[in-house]
């Protein structure tokens, strides 16, 4: 793998085409056959990550993989084509990007709502030389948790359930979650649950879910892909409102390198198969069975009829 120092520094690295630039966008998609494929650095995208390359190197293409854990040095990079495909989630990049581009304190862009969110994104990554390929059926987003005993008394399947209950809830959670509008304060609006506070542990730790196994809090801050949840005894609740932006699993490639129809077919047939639990599943095997992510994105793929 190279470091983060081996690929670029913020000053050294280019954003690729100026948006006064539209030429470099416009032009044909290209076809390198020597691809970098980016991972943020996290289980989950190292993953997805080794997933790509193996199906780009059965299609004909000669792969490297780079580990960039910040996307303000691998999403440059993406754009100059020191790194050619990385995989994204949705809302999460349609939001960065729109900061990038407007600003801080630009409104959001992102949404529950998968096909505005995909074009959000896209029209703010074309100008960038960027692709983003069609999204798939996996999401990681954020979810809500409780023990499986409190749901069961409760019957709870839902936050919606939840709220009905009228149970008063203390959410383990990071800081943010108390303004954040997908946190405590959407809860309260959009399904009613009366939210006393928030206990700041952090997103999905250790801490989080122990306070809510020993029932101290009601209820965990994580996302739909957490691995270890069962060794808790915590179970998510269903976003049944759609209270969570559309954080599906997307490729995003650079046009210029990678942005022709090979690329896409190669990967098109994960689309069809790769799900929210089978990435839970599988960062479950590499997390605590302590299995290499390369093998475990191996076996996945062969399992799927995907790989030879």
């Amino acid at each position: 793998m190279c470091t983060v120092a081996a690929l670029c520094t913020v000053a050294a690295c280019t954003t690729g085409p100026s948006l006064e630039n539209r030429g470099e966008v416009t032009a044909p998609p290209g076809d390198s056959h020597h691809l970098t494929i980016g991972s943020a650095g996290f289980t989950e995208s190292d993953l997805l990550a080794q997933m790509y390359a193996q199906l780009l190197n059965q299609a004909g293409y000669r792969t490297s993989l780079i580990t960039v854990a910040n996307r303000e040095l691998y999403e440059p990079a993406l754009e100059s084509g020191q790194i050619d495909v990385v995989p994204e989630y949705a809302a999460t990049l349609a939001d960065w990007l729109n900061a990038k581009t407007h600003g801080a304190d630009a409104k959001p862009v992102g949404s529950p709502d998968l096909d505005a969110t995909m074009k959000a994104l896209r029209d703010l990554a074309a100008p960038r030389g960027l692709t983003v390929l069609p999204p798939g059926r996996a999401v990681d987003q954020n979810a809500f948790a409780v023990s499986g005993a409190y749901a069961r008394q409760h019957h709870l399947k839902t936050l919606g359930d939840l709220g009905a209950a009228k149970l008063k809830v203390r959410i383990a959670a990071g800081d943010e979650c108390v303004q954040r509008p997908y946190c405590a304060p959407g809860l309260k609006k959009v399904y009613g649950i009366d939210v006393t506070g928030v206990d700041p542990k952090g997103v999905g730790t250790t801490q989080a879910k122990k306070a809510v196994q020993d029932g101290r809090d009601q209820m965990v801050l994580t996302t739909t892909t957490d691995a270890t949840l069962d060794q808790f005894g915590l179970v998510l609740l269903a976003d049944d409102r759609h209270l969570q932006n559309a954080d599906y699993v997307v490729p995003v490639v650079n046009r210029s390198r990678a942005g022709g129809a090979g690329v896409a077919k190669a990967l098109a047939g994960l689309n069809d198969v790769l799900t929210t639990a089978d990435l839970a599943d599988m960062n479950r095997q590499v997390d605590s069975w302590r299995r290499l992510p390369a093998d475990v994105a191996r076996t996945y793929l062969k399992d799927k009829g995907l790989l030879k």
